[in-house]
Formats: C-alpha cells, sequence, structure tokens
C-alpha cells in the first residue's frame, strides 16, 4: 500500500499561492477533501499524483507494507490514478477505452480487454461495451473514467469532483460505487474533492477543508 505524505507543501501559480503550507496524509480509507473553487483542491491532488512537484516543502511516498521512501519515478506514478471531471475519455468503444491503461503497460489484448471487461462490470457499463465512449451520457462517462482507472490496480484513487455535473440518479449510482470499493478488499486509499457535505458524510472516513490554500481538519 502506498502512503502519501504533505510536509509544509506549497505551491504558487503566477505569484498567487494556492496551497499555503499544507501538512496531510493519505493512507487507505476515503478522504474527502471541500472547499469553494479556487481554493486548491486540485492542485492538491495533482500534487498527490506526482503531476507537479510543490515550490516548497515536500510530498513523500512511502511503501507502507516496508516502511521505505519511494523515488517520484514513473513506478510510483503507476500506483496512483487520477480520474478528472470530464473523464478524459477517447473515440473508441468503452471497452477499449477501459482496457487502454492496461495496453500501454504491455499486457496483451485479450488479457487487457478480460480486465477491462471486469471493470466494467463492477461499474454497470457492461450493456455500453462496444459503444462509443464519446456518446455516452456524463454519468456514464464519468464511471467509465472511473473503470479506467481501476483496470490497472492502483493503490491509491484520485476523484476530483467525481458526482459533479450529473443528475441525481448517477450521483447515487457513483456514490455506490465508491462505497463499494470502500469496502471491498485490499485496502484501496481513495482521495475525492466535493463541494457536498452530505456526501462527505456519506462516504468519507474523513474530511479535510482548503481554504485561501490552508487546510483544517
Amino acid at each position: 500500500m502506498l502512503r502519501i505524505v504533505f510536509e509544509k507543501a506549497t505551491k504558487v501559480y503566477e505569484g498567487r499561492t494556492v496551497l499555503d503550507g499544507v501538512t496531510c496524509e493519505f493512507a487507505s480509507g476515503v478522504t474527502a477533501i471541500m472547499g469553494h473553487n479556487g481554493s486548491g483542491k486540485s492542485t492538491l491532488l495533482r500534487l498527490a499524483t506526482l503531476l507537479e512537484e510543490p515550490d516548497a516543502g515536500r510530498v513523500r511516498c512511502f511503501d507502507a507494507s516496508t516502511g521505505a521512501e519511494l523515488e517520484h519515478g514513473l513506478h510510483t506514478r503507476r500506483r496512483i490514478s487520477l480520474v478528472l471531471p470530464r473523464g478524459g475519455l477517447f473515440n473508441s468503444s468503452a471497452l477499449d477505452n477501459a482496457a487502454y491503461g492496461l495496453r500501454v503497460r504491455g499486457i496483451g489484448r485479450a488479457e487487457a480487454r478480460e480486465r477491462g471487461m471486469a471493470e466494467l462490470e463492477r461499474v454497470g457499463l457492461v450493456p455500453r461495451a462496444d459503444q462509443n465512449a464519446l456518446t455516452l451520457s456524463s454519468g456514464e462517462s464519468q464511471r467509465l473514467a472511473i473503470a479506467r482507472a481501476l483496470a490497472v490496480g492502483p493503490e491509491v484513487l484520485m476523484l476530483d469532483e467525481p458526482t459533479a455535473s450529473v443528475d441525481e440518479e448517477a450521483c447515487a449510482i457513483m456514490e455506490e460505487i465508491i462505497l463499494g470499493l470502500k469496502s471491498g478488499p485490499g485496502g484501496l486509499c481513495i482521495v475525492m474533492t466535493t463541494h457536498d457535505p452530505d456526501e462527505a458524510v456519506r462516504l468519507a472516513d474523513r474530511t479535510l477543508r482548503l481554504s485561501q490554500g490552508q487546510l483544517t481538519f
């Protein structure tokens, strides 16, 4: 299991401090990050996913089973999956999208499609397997993006506003998927941003709040 530790992490864009000395840790369970638009939620996820480095302070990764600190290389980044609000889907079938990360990692086509189909089943999209991903509804697109992220077997799953811009029914399905992941085997760490305090109560083991780049518990 991967453990991600922020130590007084600061991030500045064009002279504006977006994160200001953030200290926190992400391990197993579900952590909800709340805050208004511009509070730094998405920036925190990018740092936690190792897509960016802080301008001051550190983001450190540890193997929880051995305690060893890990370098911020490709091997470590591949232990983390990030799902953005619009999913970033490709102009191909839902199944091809679900299997994409596996193919990039050198997994053979047959195995990749089998594992991709298993993730489509997890998120209730097997009937859409052959449908072009760009024709799915917004809720289905978000579920497919989660399936693609899970197919590669991440230890940490980052979800940026997973229920934003979807209707009430799609939101309920999404929350059911997250609760299923939370209760499943393997101790998956899930970090999600949300504007909805009720959703945080329903899904999260703990909630962090960002305001003007600073974190409160």
